[in-house]
């Protein structure tokens, strides 16, 4: 008798819970429809615009002002009349250089950035000549990057001309009034946004170049005059030559891209870039 009561009550209580579970069921709303769903966030941001991409096919004309060059002493850039920044990769220095000079009227073709005033060149002419960047064909070396030779320590002080952006509107130099150019990565730009401002006096001591192009540096401390300087890249303990603390640091051979990948050593003093004094090339 009591094994058939305690039959009928699991009977009865399995139909109960299926019951109520088939009501639950029934008051669910229906699935979404597949695909995005309305008004969620992009994927760069909430609620954010799709990102902007260059402008292909953009030409430009004008006078040449002067030479960017990186703190290897390569021209990667022109700089025009109108404030065009024009970008090509370093190993194209040598030969524009021969076709190129400042006061010169060039077209340019290329891709405009789309947040910057940046045009990344893909054929420069100038004076009947052309120089275009060809990418190599399938299976063929890229071209050999510039020879490289030891930076010298440098120090430039003077006031913002302009600032140097990169193809995704970072700021990352600087040209200085007289003519001197101070590299830094991006995320120093960033951080020292306040300081860089047009017009404002700018201190730089680092690592580079001084030719027939001009002086550029890769800065290793900034500031607005040289006791208010900071040191950007300091690695703690550095050590010069001989191992020793304290010792004559040795300077890199050459600074791969636009900015430092690793840390340096802070160089010594060295003459400053004024426009009261004459460039004159730092003893070896």
């Amino acid at each position: 008798m009591t094994s058939r009561f305690t039959s009928f009550t699991r009977t009865a209580l399995t139909a109960a819970s299926l019951l109520v579970a088939g009501a639950a069921f029934a008051q669910m709303p229906p699935p979404p429809p597949a695909g995005p769903v309305p008004g969620a966030p992009l994927a760069n941001g909430p609620g954010a615009a799709p990102l902007a991409v260059p402008q292909a096919g953009t030409v430009v004309n004008g006078q040449v002002q002067r030479w960017l060059l990186n703190p290897n002493g390569d021209a990667d850039g022109l700089l025009l009349a109108d404030g065009t920044q024009v970008a090509f990769p370093p190993h194209l220095s040598a030969r524009l250089s021969t076709t190129v000079k400042p006061g010169d009227t060039v077209q340019v073709s290329g891709w405009r950035a789309p947040n910057a005033p940046v045009l990344r060149a893909m054929t420069i002419t100038a004076n009947g000549q052309s120089v275009t960047d060809t990418p190599p064909a399938l299976g063929e070396a890229p071209p050999a990057p510039p020879t490289p030779g030891a930076l010298t320590a440098l120090v430039a002080d003077g006031r913002i001309a302009r600032l140097l952006y990169n193809d995704r509107g970072d700021v990352h130099g600087a040209v200085l009034d007289n003519g001197a150019i101070v590299r830094f990565p991006p995320h120093i730009g960033a951080q020292y946004a306040a300081l860089l401002q047009p017009g404002a006096p700018l201190f730089a001591r680092g690592w580079g170049t001084r030719n027939a192009l001009g002086t550029a540096l890769e800065a290793t401390s900034l500031g607005q005059s040289a006791s208010a300087a900071n040191d950007v890249f300091a690695p703690p303990g550095a050590v010069g030559a001989t191992g020793v603390p304290g010792a004559q640091p040795v300077p890199p051979t050459r600074l791969k891209g636009h900015g430092p990948r690793t840390a340096r050593p802070t160089p010594p003093t060295a003459p400053a870039v004024s426009p009261a004094a004459p460039v004159v090339p730092s003893a070896s």
